[in-house]
């Protein structure tokens, strides 16, 4: 038989473990779909994930290297993800079944927050001054069904153009950049963060345009595809492009499953503006964001949390 002191320690301990695993139980672990380990994709939601966990009690977050994108709104709507990082034009086609997804809407997830701009930059040799220009001439449109080769087609039909009125190359960033370089191409299609890496060091070697997408041919496009924003590259940017040049963007945006507790995405959209400075220090493009811009480009439906934080702070 156990005496009252023998049997209270008992109790005290069971207490004590029951306690403990009752902590472990409260305590929530996200899956974040990024993108390959050497993107800012994967960089960038290390950086957000880290200061999130460490803004919101037991939460954490388990990141996983992904193909992107199209993989990451699998991932999400297949509840293999909680949250995902896409480009906006992506999660668009996704959730009406067009274009990358055409017969196939895809469902499951909302959007939390547009982060910074994936900027649509159309890099020519010194002799293309406009997209008018582009007619007849050699033109990369990026990887065959890229997202950048649907923002090439989207972007040329805004000028009365098609594929057919240039010499289409599916060419990759790196590559169009050194087919530039040695003539084998006139002008290419880049969409990426700006300064793009391929492009600051193709401006070193050759004289190069970054070709301006105008107030009225901006309006045309986002009229009729509204997940573009207007975007403008500094000048500077890139060697002898030494004024502002106005294009268009997509928007590198989180979406979540739409089973994520309102609260809970609630306390990540707020803590994610709300420690904008620590994020930018963590990594560059922390410094764009920007709640107004988070859901300028936003054409799906936000999730309830998320719509409660813009609501509150009187941006929605």
């Amino acid at each position: 038989m156990l005496n009252k002191r023998k049997l209270s320690l008992v109790l005290i301990m069971v207490l004590t473990v029951v306690m403990i695993f009752a902590g472990c139980g409260s305590k929530t672990t996200l899956k974040m779909a990024t993108g390959g380990t050497t993107g800012t994709y994967y960089a960038y939601s290390g950086a957000v994930s880290q200061i999130l966990a460490s803004k919101i009690e037991n939460l954490s977050f388990d990141i996983q290297s992904t193909g992107a994108s199209k993989a990451n709104i699998y991932l999400v709507s297949d509840k293999e993800a909680d949250i995902a990082i896409v480009q906006n034009d992506v999660m668009y086609y996704a959730y009406n079944g067009t274009d990358l997804f055409a017969g196939e809407k895809v469902e499951g997830f909302s959007a939390m927050a547009g982060v910074y701009a994936e900027v649509c930059q159309i890099v020519s040799n010194s002799s293309i001054k406009s997209i008018e220009d582009l007619k007849g001439k050699r033109v990369s449109v990026g990887d065959i069904g890229s997202g950048c080769e649907f923002n090439a087609r989207q972007i040329l039909e805004a000028y009365g153009m098609t594929f057919d009125d240039i010499v289409v190359n599916n060419l990759s960033f790196a590559d169009s950049a050194t087919a530039l370089k040695d003539d084998k191409i006139d002008a290419f299609f880049c969409v990426a963060g700006a300064p793009t890496t391929a492009i600051v060091e193709l401006a070193t070697t050759n004289s190069i345009n970054i070709l301006e997408v105008d107030d009225a041919h901006a309006a045309k496009l986002i009229e009729k595809y509204p997940f573009y924003t207007k975007f403008n590259v500094p000048g500077g940017a890139y060697k002898g492009v030494d004024s502002d040049v106005q294009t268009v963007a997509v928007v590198a945006t989180y979406i979540v499953s739409n089973d994520l507790d309102e609260d809970l995405v609630y306390k990540m959209t707020k803590a994610l503006f709300e420690n904008a400075e620590e994020i930018a220090k963590a990594h560059p493009k922390g410094a764009e964001l920007d709640p107004e811009y988070a859901v300028s480009g936003i054409s799906i439906p936000i999730h309830p949390g998320a719509e409660k934080y813009y609501k509150e702070i009187g941006v929605r």
